[in-house]
């Protein structure tokens, strides 16, 4: 029974989140349509806002490989996926689906949304744990960065409990203790509702009213009115023993709502103002750098641009809603269109400094990657729709052609990779670890 609501729950959380895919994507199975990868890459790429790689096809060496860079991502964001394996995804295996897609849930979603209200509830910043896990002592020490983690997880719950507590506590005798039976009588989200959008709600005829009355009309006007899915129904949540994390989940898009009522627009235009000033420092800082390291080894630029990208992910947090902000160009005010303009010329310049970081790489590496980002190119780029067989069949040809010859060096490349030897006369590292790694992992 536990295993169908959490099923349930996270199939309809799920789809609510790749809605905004493009192009959109839905989930029918949740353990079926796992197991190629691409869906749970679309999931990640709509959380993280970032574009991920990927193999488009469907067989099977391909389905293992979108699922062990969907995995190899959640890593690199210092998640822990304990007895998460690839096989098992590929497998369906309804338990550890159902872990990893809560792990996911957990960070993307609820950590970020507790992150907000971290200093309100005098709870410890996440952004402070991260900068801690990231520096050089802590990668040495896997467990007290563990502890870290698992502390800010706890409070995490905590915080989201705390803030239902507040909106519940303006209501006389709504108490909230837990993410379980607490919610059974409907009441504590008709009061969040209350809160959240004054007159929707009549509380005291709610207090009159059956459980399964209350919580019908509670996610119905969730649904209708704030927009917010349906991931519950009244039988999920009223039994003795509700399932805590699909409450949990649901409760967080109350939390999502009310970060999302748009700020006033003397509150926006300060923070617009704060984000092209802070975009305008990261320019100089990237430039100062790029000059700074102008005669330094392969090594030691990389070593300097991983820490400014750190810094950088870090500094850009405040701003993200701004940052990230909907709204169409027509609707832009000119603060707006200048934070935007700032914000696409910086990223441009960080790209352009990857890619001459890559071409820098000490030889063979260097020929290895060209020859990589051509292999990825290809991949990625879309046939021509042509509505002449023929033609369109001449076109794929001359793409496998061109891969087929691309291939012959892949056996070469991958032995060469696999042994090269990382120290220079000095036996210091020439290029780090992780950019061997990574290149490793797209072979």
């Amino acid at each position: 029974q536990r295993e169908f609501r959490q099923k349930k729950t996270f199939t309809t959380w799920i789809n609510s989140i790749l809605a905004k895919h493009t192009p959109p994507s839905v989930i029918s199975d949740l353990y079926t349509d796992i197991q190629q990868g691409h869906l749970l890459l679309d999931l990640l790429e709509v959380l993280s806002g970032q574009h991920l790689p990927r193999e488009k096809g469907f067989n099977t060496f391909q389905c293992r490989s979108n699922i062990e860079n969907a995995l190899t991502f959640l890593k690199s964001r210092s998640l822990k996926l304990i007895n998460i394996h690839v096989a098992d995804i590929i497998e369906g295996n309804p338990s550890i689906v159902l872990g990893l897609i809560w792990t996911i849930i957990f960070h993307f979603h609820i950590e970020e949304l507790a992150r907000t209200l971290a200093c309100t509830y005098n709870q410890p910043s996440l952004g402070c744990s991260s900068a801690v896990e990231s520096s050089p002592k802590a990668s040495q020490s896997a467990k007290k960065s563990a502890k870290i983690k698992e502390r800010w997880k706890m409070s995490a719950t905590k915080t989201l409990l705390l803030w239902a507590k507040e909106q519940c506590s303006l209501h006389g005798s709504i108490d909230v203790t837990d993410f379980k039976s607490s919610w059974r009588s409907g009441l504590p989200f008709l009061a969040i509702i209350q809160n959240l959008r004054p007159g929707l709600v009549d509380l005291e005829k709610a207090k009159t009213r059956s459980n399964k009355e209350n919580l019908k009309e509670a996610f119905r006007i969730a649904e209708v009115e704030l927009n917010i899915p349906c991931l519950l129904e009244p039988e999920d949540v009223d039994i003795t023993n509700p399932d805590e994390k699909s409450i949990m989940t649901y409760v967080a898009q109350f939390l999502q709502y009310s970060r999302n009522l748009r700020e006033p627009e003397e509150d926006m235009q300060e923070k617009v103002r704060e984000a092209v000033s802070w975009l305008a420092a990261q320019e100089k800082k990237l430039a100062k750098l790029l000059m700074d390291t102008e005669n330094e080894t392969y090594y030691h630029k990389y070593k300097e641009m991983m820490s400014f990208m750190e810094a950088f992910n870090q500094g850009k947090k405040p701003f993200l809603h701004v940052l990230s902000s909907k709204r169409s160009e027509a609707e832009l005010s000119e603060g707006q269109k200048q934070m935007r303009e700032e914000w696409d010329k910086l990223i441009s310049q960080i790209n352009e400094w990857k890619m001459r970081l890559d071409q820098m790489l000490p030889s063979p590496l260097d020929s290895i990657e060209a020859w990589l980002q051509e292999v990825e190119h290809l991949q990625a780029e879309d046939l021509p729709d042509l509505q002449d067989p023929f033609k369109a069949m001449f076109a794929f040809r001359e793409v496998i052609v061109i891969f087929k010859g691309l291939m012959e060096s892949f056996d070469s490349h991958l032995d060469t990779l696999q042994s090269f030897k990382n120290e220079d006369e000095k036996n210091m590292p020439l290029v780090f670890p992780e950019k061997i790694e990574e290149m490793k992992r797209r072979l």
